[in-house]
């Protein structure tokens, strides 16, 4: 009964969301809710292991919007882990391991998450269920709900026009 009570309380967040990663520079990123991968992923290229203050860290590149690589932000993070991870077609991949800030709606707070090329798929940003248990409730049915789209940037006009 108690959980049940609760469980009412916890805000409720749809099965794709704006989400932001303050730590990493993104303001806004697309995420897909996905109670059925353990951990979070974000897409990321030109991943390039380096040491900095002596600790191994990971300086790569993502495109935050989807279906734009005109929109690049530059990040570096900390290195927390190496693992081996099976996506959802059952393909294997090592993958870098970090923890940054996840801010949804009002919340922030710190959660691991997996980089890998995504950009073939339709979001930039995975968020498992680790990243969300005990926080919030999931209705598969709704969409947006911790916050409202962010303006869309603009693409640079070409030729002078």
């Amino acid at each position: 009964m108690a959980d049940g009570a609760q469980a009412g309380r916890k805000p409720v967040l749809g099965w794709r969301e704006w989400v932001a990663l303050p730590d990493l520079g993104v303001e806004a990123i697309k995420a897909k809710v996905d109670t059925g991968a353990r951990t979070s992923s974000l897409h990321a290229f030109d991943l390039r292991p380096c040491r900095e203050g002596g600790r191994l860290c990971v300086r790569f590149g993502l495109h935050p919007l989807q279906r734009r690589s005109d929109v690049v932000v530059h990040c570096l993070a900390e290195v927390v882990d190496r693992r081996l991870v099976t996506d959802s077609g059952g393909h294997r991949e090592w993958r870098f391991v970090i923890v940054t800030g996840l801010q949804v709606g009002r919340e922030r707070w710190p959660v691991e998450v997996t980089l890998t090329d995504r950009e073939g798929m339709g979001f930039r940003m995975l968020l498992g269920r680790s990243a969300l248990q005990g926080r919030f409730l999931v209705d598969p049915g709704r969409s947006y709900l911790s916050r409202p789209p962010p303006p869309r940037p603009r693409r640079r006009e070409r030729d002078g026009r």
